[in-house]
């Protein structure tokens, strides 16, 4: 028997809604396989702000480093839109980033067989699609310097810098490679290289790190054409690694392929405590009201369990328990199929729940 100590930080909209039943089914899983997961939360995003005064207070950082990983929900909406830069809610979120030193980001995008109609895509093009993009999170264009916005009048211009060093490029790829050897075995390197000479070297580095997996395929391609190609033929890619704004577009892209943004769970990793969210975001249009997904909630603590915590077993129990509940024809809103029984967050936790304990 195990205890881990994980730090939780619902923030704001649909955040706590999932939140809650996030944790109904992990504390059932603990029951189950014999673990006991201690939870402890802590504010973030606009929450923080209205109790504190800032987007993510020190009392905060200091909890999720002494846990052994962090669930967290969603931050920000209209009532903080207007706040200064640094003390809106999207700047706590990036400032948790940097002090969890959580270089990759990973999201799956898988099509379940139940869904494939849920989709805009044709099924023939979507079944079978089951992706991981890995995309670096801390450098690139979004932390490069310089930055800034100088002059006035007509020549007035905003400036960013995109930069990247071997070691940062390497520790993704490599990630990217190790991943792979668990699934199909590939791997699409996703650059610009025949334009920005960052790439160039992104380029240089993918190829020497596939050198130390030969049992791994790898392949290269330019990230205009990685945007085509995941709506033209999806299935084709198993793992994609690429940089921070490449990978910020093509994830949200391919989390698409799967009908709803609501099915969709993401991991933050690369330091002592990885970072787990669902990517749908706050939603503040349908807080309260029991309307949001909670699937993707309960698909990142998968996630948690098998790169925060190595539970490989439990993280098989859970994506069992999500594949009983769509194959039971039971939806939320936001997936909805007809002839299909549409429940409210509270209901699709419990069907969840209930399919846990009887796997």
């Amino acid at each position: 028997m195990a205890n881990f100590k994980i730090s939780v930080i619902n923030g704001d909209g649909i955040g706590p809604e999932v939140g809650v039943e996030g944790l109904k089914v992990l504390h059932a899983l603990g029951a189950k396989c014999g673990h006991t997961f201690s939870t402890t939360h802590y504010l973030a995003g606009g929450a923080a702000i209205d109790a504190t005064g800032v987007p993510l207070p020190d009392d905060t950082i200091k909890g999720v480093k002494d846990s052994h990983a962090l669930l967290f929900g969603a931050i920000g909406g209209p009532k903080w839109e207007n706040m200064p830069h640094h003390l809106k809610p999207e700047a706590g979120l990036l400032k948790l980033r940097k002090e969890l030193d959580a270089w990759a980001n990973l999201r799956p995008a898988v099509v379940y067989d139940e869904l494939v109609d849920a989709s805009t895509i044709k099924p023939e093009v979507l079944r079978g699609t089951d992706i991981m993009v890995l995309r670096e999170l801390t450098g690139g264009i979004y932390f490069g310097q310089p930055r800034g916005i100088e002059g006035t009048g007509p020549t007035r211009k905003g400036f960013n810098t995109e930069v990247y060093s071997e070691f940062e490029i390497e520790r993704i790829v490599r990630m990217a490679f190790q991943i792979a050897l668990g699934r199909k075995k590939k791997v699409c390197s996703v650059d610009k290289a025949n334009v920005l000479e960052s790439s160039q070297v992104w380029r240089e580095v993918a190829i020497r790190v596939g050198k130390e997996f030969p049992q791994v395929a790898l392949s290269h391609m330019y990230v205009d054409n990685a945007a085509m190609q995941l709506i033209r033929d999806p299935k084709q890619f198993d793992v994609i690694v690429t940089g921070n704004i490449f990978g910020d577009i093509l994830s949200d892209e391919a989390s698409q392929l799967t009908g709803s943004i609501g099915m969709l769970a993401s991991a933050s990793v690369g330091g002592p405590v990885g970072f787990f969210e669902p990517i749908h975001g706050s939603a503040p249009d349908i807080a309260g009201q029991q309307k949001a997904n909670p699937l993707a909630m309960i698909g990142t603590l998968s996630l948690l369990l098998r790169y925060g915590l190595k539970l490989e077993t439990e993280a098989k129990l859970i994506e069992a328990a999500i594949k009983r509940v769509l194959a039971d024809g039971l939806r939320t809103g936001d997936i909805k199929q007809p002839g299909c029984r549409i429940l409210g967050t509270r209901e699709m936790g419990d069907a969840v729940l209930e399919r846990l304990k009887a796997l």
